[in-house]
């Protein structure tokens, strides 16, 4: 048994699901012990990641609940600037204590939290004809991918003083080292998230099938894509979408993992074949009775808001995401919550360049409040899982990538930073305000 950290004790934390048009206010208790020693510090600080929130309820990392604390977190459920196509879905939350992020998410402090409208409304047999009818229920499943490291007892282990990043041996998921899951002849939605700390993760099916695409970090794409791997960087999401109908009963298939990766800060950039293999799906019935498939996945699935590209070209800014005295910095300086590095005025579209550094690591980049949406990396048009709407962008050894941004609706103190989070533990990380 291992002892771990949760929210209610659960590893994922319990799944929060949220409607548009209809608020919550979540209260965190901290009820960590006092008197911890090891891995990890009793106090937290937890963001609701992807969602569109006031500052006071988004998990400030400086904003610090201690040991018999609590804080309300109000969750508004409404659209960026009241726009439909800015819906968000797959989200998650998960501890974001300053300096102590990678730690407390790798003892457990993190689970998901997905929201509905009419068009994602999370009801296959939905009547409204704006709904897309996409897998629902018990064939909606969120899958939580971390990698654990073990020492000679057996217990969890962890060096929160490797700057590069840490890895482990262990593939998990759910809380599970390499479970199976049992599945009906029929279609599943699978949310997967990359909950760190560290790797970079390189999804195929052991027997070669494409999957579909539908949303990248919790956006509905314009229409699915088929693709042959899924790439997530740390607290990227991809949903997909497996038809298991084409399978007969006794069928064995394998998430395999083909991204090799020696240390902390990117893939060697060799495929494994085969692959490691993380999770395996046995089809082991018919779709009969409840489970049969009322489920459709459209050809379109949600637009895209209009960019206004001519106001955000005379608002630009240039981030250069590298390492400085052994640490890590963002143009040169360290993360101070107390001091904000910029102001954007609310409202104003601005186009932002966001460069790595340095050639020997990758950077998963994280932004608080608003979706972006990638206009060019590295001087070229982005690709399929680039064109969707993003709030991690993943930048690769020297690669530099534009986006598009702006900040609606909330004012007050925001963060953008690395979410590697040993990265974003040792100072990558700043802090903006959007003002009036």
């Amino acid at each position: 048994m291992q002892e771990v950290w949760g929210f209610e004790g659960l590893i994922p934390g319990p799944t929060i699901v949220s409607r548009y048009g209809h608020p919550q206010i979540v209260r965190f208790y901290n009820e960590l012990p006092i008197d911890h020693v090891g891995i990890g510090v009793p106090e937290i600080s937890v963001h609701n990641h992807n969602g569109h929130q006031e500052w006071y309820s988004d998990g400030h990392p400086t904003e610090i609940v201690r040991s018999g604390e609590h804080r309300d977190h109000h969750y508004p459920q409404i659209y960026a600037g009241n726009d439909p196509r800015e819906a968000l879905g797959s989200l998650w939350y998960h501890d974001h204590r300053a300096d102590f992020t990678s730690q407390n998410v790798y003892r457990g402090l993190a689970g998901f939290h997905l929201c509905f409208d009419d068009v994602d409304s999370g009801n296959e047999q939905d009547p409204n004809p704006q709904a897309l009818k996409l897998p629902s229920g018990a064939f909606d499943i969120p899958l939580m991918f971390t990698d654990k490291a073990f020492d000679n007892n057996g217990a969890v282990w962890f060096d929160p003083f490797n700057f590069d990043g840490f890895l482990g041996d262990k593939w998990v998921v759910n809380g599970k080292i390499q479970p199976y899951l049992k599945v009906a002849r029929r279609k599943y939605r699978f949310r997967m998230l990359d909950a760190g700390p560290s790797r970079v993760w390189g999804f195929v099916l052991s027997n070669g099938a494409p999957m579909m695409l539908i949303a990248t970090d919790g956006n509905l794409l314009p229409a699915p894509v088929m693709v042959d791997q899924i790439a997530m960087g740390v607290a990227q999401r991809r949903d997909i979408i497996i038809d298991f109908s084409q399978y007969p009963i006794g069928t064995e298939l394998i998430l395999e993992n083909v991204a090799e990766q020696r240390d902390g800060r990117m893939p060697t950039g060799k495929v494994l074949m085969p692959g490691s293999p993380v999770l395996k799906f046995i089809v082991d019935r018919d779709a009969v009775g409840a489970e049969q498939d009322f489920s459709q996945v459209p050809v379109s699935l949600r637009q895209m808001p209009v960019m206004d590209l001519a106001t955000a070209q005379q608002h630009q800014r240039t981030f250069v995401f590298e390492r400085k005295n052994g640490a890590w910095a963002i143009n040169g300086n360290y993360y101070d919550g107390e001091i904000p590095t910029f102001a954007i005025k609310q409202g104003q579209p601005e186009i932002w360049t966001l460069k790595n550094g340095g050639g020997g690591w990758v950077h998963p980049i994280h932004i608080h409040l608003e979706e972006s949406r990638i206009l060019l990396r590295n001087g070229g048009l982005p690709g399929p899982e680039d064109q969707g709407r993003h709030d991690v962008i993943l930048i690769g050894p020297g690669e530099e990538v534009k986006i598009y941004i702006r900040f609606r609706t909330f004012l007050g103190k925001y963060v953008m930073h690395c979410h590697n989070t040993l990265h974003e533990d040792h100072a990558m990380m700043l802090r903006f305000d959007v003002v009036p």
